[in-house]
């Protein structure tokens, strides 16, 4: 005891009081940075039970001359150093996640959590309508998306599915089948993670899923990158440690490990700061830690009590003599009670994080500089020495450029094209030039004051007795607007368009600038969204908040931020089985690019006919664009006859929907919208479409959905609206599915239309 306060008091004497960052070199320690470790570690799923992933991740980083094992249990151990003291340094590896527990007759992957019990809130809603990833047997990860409530099929719907209910849980990977499921390699205990990303926000904070259950990981390696084994007194043992979320059951192993052949001296457990379990006497009461981001290190204490004893008390000083912010926060016990007595802790024990705002969140977020202290706090605990780091921000910039094709492109890279590139309503600007640039050569579009993109074929005289069809599609996606900047640096954002809020709200997000550059950020879950009994708000002109990363309204301008910037959930094209895809936003790009393919497939000189294609705007805000061309058009006395309205046919064909009602099949061939909120399309006209439609060998269902479409707004002026769609899956969420095969359908029914209506 007096070696200890001896070491103390010269630390307190002689420490280094320069400011430090997040470590972006190695000395001679493991290979690699910092900066990279969180994005591989948090881009690694690692559900409990499946760590092993991760724990070669981390093994790889760390040199030869480390004393590396592990455990029947995956755990990962390093020692060095030899006698006594004996002291453990501890941080789990695993997240929360499910894994696939049934796989329907039709096919879909039904799922268990796990861990099975637990304080996690909204976690399943926030996985409903998002992509996600499982894991075949071979380690390999194939793509899915769990099933979603479509938003037009839901008015008048008495008692939808719960999607806070795991049994109303369905991952879509687009096998038709069971067997087909399996043959693509789901199976019985498949691991099922939701898709993750990385973002870096502003210069000091970052977000992904799971980034609270792996700031251990990133600050026990690069713990071991700067240690020199020379200056380290006794045994030092760094352990990465699995199933932390399903009993602590890899803390456990390693207490017992070596509790059985030594006296644990110290156990310092570094991971997530974790609130309380139910009570059975008290549901109601929620405690759990609240520190914001920025706090510096937590000690974790269950007994709320704000003073600093016994062992955290020596870290405190440890803290305060290197200059390092250190504060207590609630935390659960690190072992939950189970099946047999829990292993003794040594006496001197505590548990350390730093704060994660909207933990266990798809949006979960941390401060780099919370993590380059408590690296540092470790560094000085394990050597008594700190290793001077730098801070470096990493920049998200991203661009998406237009392609121009000498020969017609095929379906898949147009749709791929449209998909990737972001144009909220009212910002439909970027689309607008991506199908300028996949249009060919001879088009020659113009654009109204409006905005919408409108491009005449045909050569039919105005004595022709031939009909004037226009086509329409929208180019606008549903997303939020930025208000105004709020004093904290936050966006108050509103939205654009339609969508639950729980396919958005809690998950990562770009503010797309004035400038080009996209802005990454979280978009910030409800007041009260961990606590008992809470409930979505509910209306379209709510106002909700982003965050950037910037903490004043001068951050926010320096970042390139401003008001009327707008903002969107990241998307993805991605190929599912079976001719399937995934993407938000196919609502309505999958229109955009029938008619891009039709005007490859016309040609510059379509004989006799008089067609037009618009690609409009606004139509989520109430058909805009479509509104003012129509009304143009009528006042020059150029009202089409007919109109061909290309847009969404919302689908029920999900485990979720009934049948009753937008009933067709995706991959059995394009939609005739005959009934929709907006439009009834007269019966002969339904089956004229099917007739031609048959006659050229193009796949036909028809049907009732709901929702309006782009068309409607030219029959006041005479014209009749004939819908044409394609069945989609979870409407106006990040989990759309489509069939490519009915996009080939839609593009050459345009084109035959276009030919012999």
């Amino acid at each position: 005891m007096v070696k200890r306060t001896f070491f103390f008091l010269f630390i307190a004497i002689f420490a280094c009081i320069a400011p430090r960052g997040l470590a972006q070199t190695s000395s001679a320690g493991t290979s690699g940075s910092t900066s990279q470790d969180v994005r591989d570690f948090v881009e690694t799923p690692a559900i409990p039970g499946h760590e092993s992933a991760l724990a070669a991740k981390i093994r790889e980083r760390l040199r030869s001359s480390l004393n590396v094992k592990s455990d029947n249990l995956g755990d990962l151990i390093v020692t060095i150093g030899s006698g006594g003291p004996l002291r453990l340094i501890v941080a789990p590896m695993d997240e929360p996640g499910y894994v696939i527990s049934n796989i329907t007759s039709d096919g879909y992957l039904q799922v268990q959590r796990l861990p099975q019990f637990g304080v996690l809130p909204l976690f399943n809603e926030l996985y409903s309508a998002e992509p996600v990833q499982i894991q075949t047997a071979s380690g390999k990860w194939i793509p899915g998306v769990v099933a979603g409530l479509s938003v037009h099929l839901q008015p008048g719907r008495l008692n939808p599915p719960d999607p806070d209910y795991i049994e109303n849980m369905f991952v879509d990977i687009g096998a038709n089948s069971a067997a087909e499921a399996k043959r693509l390699g789901a199976d019985l205990l498949s691991p099922m993670v939701i898709d993750r990303t990385l973002y870096d926000l502003g210069p000091n904070f970052e977000t992904g899923t799971a980034i609270g259950d792996r700031f251990g990981d990133v600050a026990l390696v690069e713990l071991l990158r700067r240690i020199d084994p020379s200056k380290i007194t006794g045994t030092l043992v760094v352990a990465f440690v699995a199933q932390q979320w399903a009993g602590a059951r890899g803390l456990e192993r390693v207490l017992d490990e070596f509790s059985n052949n030594a006296h644990v001296d110290e156990l310092v457990y570094v991971g997530r700061l974790t609130p309380s379990p139910p009570s059975f006497t008290e549901p109601t009461l929620h405690r759990g830690p609240r520190q914001p981001l920025g706090s510096g290190v937590l000690v974790g204490d269950s007994n709320l009590s704000s003073d600093f004893t016994d062992f955290a008390a020596e870290l405190k000083s440890l803290a305060d003599a290197h200059q390092i912010p250190i504060v207590k926060d609630y935390s659960a016990p690190l072992m939950p009670q189970s099946y047999l007595a829990n292993p003794q802790t040594p006496e001197k024990t505590v548990h350390l994080g730093i704060a994660t705002a909207w933990p266990d969140t798809p949006a979960e977020m941390i401060s780099t500089r919370d993590l380059a202290n408590l690296t540092d706090l470790l560094e000085a605990y394990a050597q008594g020495t700190v290793t001077q780091s730098a801070q470096s921000a990493t920049g998200n910039e991203s661009s998406k450029a237009g392609a121009t094709f000498s020969t017609p492109p095929t379906n898949e890279q147009l749709i791929s094209r449209l998909v990737e590139t972001y144009g909220v309503s009212d910002h439909e600007g970027p689309v607008r030039e991506m199908v300028k640039s996949l249009l060919p050569k001879w088009a020659h579009p113009e654009t109204d004051d409006a905005g919408n993109l409108i491009l005449h074929i045909g050569t039919a005289s105005q004595s022709a007795h031939v009909p004037s069809i226009l086509f329409v599609a929208h180019m606008d996606e549903i997303g939020y607007e930025v208000e105004k900047i709020m004093p904290d640096g936050k966006l108050a954002v509103e939205t654009k368009g339609g969508g639950d809020l729980d396919y958005y709200l809690g998950h990562a997000a770009l503010v797309h600038t004035a400038s080009g550059k996209d802005v990454p950020g979280i978009m910030e879950l409800p007041e009260g969204w961990d606590e008992p009994g809470f409930k979505w708000p509910r209306g379209r002109a709510l106002m909700y908040r982003v965050d950037i990363g910037a903490r004043s309204p001068d951050e926010v301008a320096q970042m390139g931020v401003a008001v009327n910037d707008y903002v969107t959930i990241p998307k993805q094209f991605r190929h599912l089985a079976n001719d399937r895809a995934n993407a938000r936003s196919f609502d309505d790009r999958v229109g955009d690019a029938s008619l891009i393919s039709a005007a490859w497939a016309l040609g510059p000189n379509l004989k006799d006919r008089d067609v037009t294609f618009i690609w409009s705007t606004g139509e989520e805000l109430g058909l805009v664009g479509a509104g003012k061309v129509a009304a143009r058009l009528a006042a020059e006395g150029k009202e089409p006859q007919y109109v061909f309205a290309i847009d969404t046919f919302v689908s029920s064909d999900s485990p979720l929907e009934s049948p009753r009602f937008g009933d067709a099949k995706i991959g059995d061939g394009f939609v005739v919208r005959a009934v929709d909120n907006s439009n009834i399309v007269p019966r002969k006209l339904v089956e004229k479409v099917v007739a031609i439609a048959r006659a050229n060998k193009i796949p036909v269902q028809y049907g009732i959905t709901g929702g309006g479409n782009d068309g409607s707004a030219f029959l006041r002026y005479g014209s009749i609206d004939v819908a044409l769609g394609w069945p989609l899956r979870y409407s106006h969420s990040p989990g759309e599915v489509i069939d490519l095969r009915d996009l080939d359908g839609l593009s050459h029914i345009v084109a035959a239309l276009s030919r012999s209506w």
